[in-house]
């Protein structure tokens, strides 16, 4: 692989200070908020899913393989770090490495909310937005357009860009014989925030990451990008670094992975 690749994921929970900014809720506390900033989502959709600019990230997980070969993955930041240095540490990576994007549903989801809390924030990420001002290299191939290459949604790209045949990460990776969503899903966020469970948010987060980096192994398999043998030593290249893992979460998804490989 010779670009460097960084596949990324976000946990969010209800932006509790825009909620009572906008709703006019300053005598409630911060629960109170959050469900009445539910209650009219629902009356607005039938479904709980806050609008983008209304959710807090307090996780960002990547996976990075770097052109050298280096393998990682790991939650960006210190589970003390506030959401603002969360944010400057994801896009200072990607103005020092200028990475290939990978996502799941990126597009329509992690990166709207990205801007959003770079907007409050004041964070600059001038790499990020390039779209040949500076490097012409960025015309045509940019991290904002949705038919170019430099941030691939899977989601939307395995779908044909058609909303009705997109499909949820989880399946996707069962699918594929991958371990697939461990420990919690994304409707338990809001619940381990408030019991201070941030570490257990930010494993959720990072194996969320790794099933969504190993259907970009595939996906380059299929689009000739990667060879039979090559993507075999990507793939191990993902399992030994997992298996050097001191992190339970990942020896759990090593475990997981290994099992669903081999049944027996």
């Amino acid at each position: 692989m010779a670009a460097n690749v960084l596949c990324f994921d976000i946990e969010t929970v209800p932006d509790i200070a825009t909620g009572r900014r906008l709703f006019g809720l300053n005598e409630l506390d911060d629960c109170a908020v959050a469900e009445a900033m539910y209650q009219r989502q629902r009356a607005r959709s039938g479904s709980d899913f806050l609008r983008h600019h209304l959710q807090r990230v307090v996780a960002i997980s990547v996976a990075i393989r770097l052109s050298n070969g280096q393998f990682m993955v790991r939650s960006v930041g210190e589970v003390e770090d506030s959401e603002e240095e969360l944010l400057q540490r994801f896009f200072a990576g990607i103005e020092r490495y200028s990475p290939v994007l990978v996502s799941w549903n990126g597009a329509g989801f992690d990166l709207p909310v990205l801007h959003y809390r770079c907007l409050l924030h004041g964070i600059s990420a001038a790499r990020y937005w390039e779209v040949g001002d500076e490097d012409a290299s960025f015309r045509y191939n940019n991290y904002l357009g949705r038919f170019h290459w430099r941030h691939l949604d899977l989601m939307d790209v395995l779908a044909g860009y058609q909303p009705r045949a997109a499909a949820p990460l989880n399946e996707i990776a069962l699918m594929l014989g991958l371990p697939g969503k461990l420990g919690m899903d994304g409707s338990q966020v809001w619940h381990c925030y408030r019991a201070g469970e941030i570490e257990s948010i930010r494993a959720y987060c990072d194996t969320d990451v790794l099933n969504t980096y190993l259907i970009y192994l595939r996906f380059e398999l299929m689009r000739g990008h990667l060879g039979q043998r090559q993507h075999a030593d990507e793939i191990q290249r993902v399992h030994d670094s997992l298996g050097a893992a001191g992190a339970p979460h990942l020896r759990e998804f090593l475990t997981a992975w290994d099992q669903a490989i081999n049944p027996s």
